[in-house]
């Protein structure tokens, strides 16, 4: 039998554990017992693998090392990893998140589709898309349930090389190669690290303002490799300072230009979903007249969604595309396939 002692011992371990448990959470949300900056893993392979679903790639290596950047609500984890882009040249920040069906082992054979998401401002040095305060990953989780979305996996660079000008996601003569950056090396990343799908129908964009541009472009630009974007409040045009001079190289990487000319070429199919805010006027006359004038014509096919009351802020956007725009590009894309 217990003595008195022992028992008040007893007691007092049982308090101390149930105050933990509830000191955790709030003690965790002040960082005191955070994770952030570890070493962290989204049970990438060890390169090279071959094996998987058909139209599975296998991550192909090298592994990057990821470090914890936050936690989303259902538990999983955004990492960021410092990546040195080898076909742009530029070395900048990436983010990365995986939805919880990445490590469902009945998906462990299949690719996942990939959304690569841009912001808007100055977009460095950090991709406001990386803070849980969105809810853009948390949103995802929760579509994906629902049916409305394909689990995704989010990849969150930085939209330019410093914070003086915008670039325009793309590779403007003596500057750095921001186009190729978002479009190559940052996939390449992905693939390296994830089970990701080899055809463009495991491949799209979205963005906001600039980033909305950057996706939009990007998908118009290399329809092989992308196939959908969701442009949120997107400039329509290149409107950055640095093309002075380069008039041929900026018409290459304006969406009207690119447009027009998938519309001769017939193909293959794109699927663009804007989403506009109601206060947004000179954006939505842009966007109004760009799927006027091309939109719906041939391997151009385009959605928008009018946010009522919505204005230029990415808080607006979120919300707004689980009412269509990323179920309207998930029926177009490619998702995992189960065993």
């Amino acid at each position: 039998m217990a003595t008195a002692p022992q028992r008040r011992l007893a007691v007092a371990a049982v308090i101390a554990v149930a105050l933990g448990l509830i000191a955790w959470p709030v003690l965790s949300s002040f960082g005191l017992f955070s994770d952030k900056g570890d070493s962290m893993s989204f049970g990438q392979g060890n390169g090279g693998g071959s094996a998987g679903e058909s139209g599975t790639l296998m991550p192909t290596g090298p592994k990057a090392d990821f470090k914890v950047a936050g936690t989303v609500q259902d538990g999983t984890k955004i990492g960021v990893v410092t990546l040195d882009g080898k076909k742009s040249g530029f070395k900048g920040k990436v983010w990365v998140w995986a939805p919880k069906q990445y490590d469902d082992p009945k998906y462990r054979n299949s690719g996942f589709p990939v959304l690569i998401a841009l912001p808007g401002g100055n977009g460095y040095p950090v991709n406001y898309w990386m803070g849980t305060d969105l809810k853009l990953q948390q949103s995802i989780s929760e579509w994906s349930k629902e049916g409305k979305s394909l689990p995704f996996i989010v990849a969150m660079p930085v939209l330019n090389p410093d914070d003086k000008n915008y670039y325009d996601g793309s590779d403007i003569p003596n500057q750095p190669k921001m186009g190729t950056w978002l479009t190559e090396d940052v996939p390449d990343l992905v693939k390296a690290n994830f089970r990701t799908l080899k055809q463009r129908e495991g491949w799209a964009f979205m963005g906001s303002s600039s980033g909305g541009f950057a996706g939009l472009k990007a998908v118009l630009q290399k329809p092989d490799r992308f196939k959908a974007v969701i442009a949120s409040g997107p400039d329509i045009v290149p409107d950055s300072p640095l093309w002075a001079g380069h008039e041929k190289e900026k018409a290459a990487n304006n969406p009207q230009v690119l447009a027009k000319q998938l519309i001769k070429a017939k193909g293959p199919d794109v699927y663009l979903a804007f989403q506009v805010g109601t206060k947004e006027k000179t954006a939505m006359k842009n966007v109004k007249d760009f799927i006027g004038t091309y939109g719906n014509k041939g391997p151009v096919h385009t959605l928008l969604s009018e946010i009522p009351d919505g204005e230029h802020n990415a808080k607006t956007y979120v919300p707004n595309m689980g009412t269509g725009p990323i179920e309207w590009i998930s029926k177009q894309m490619q998702g995992p396939v189960a065993e």
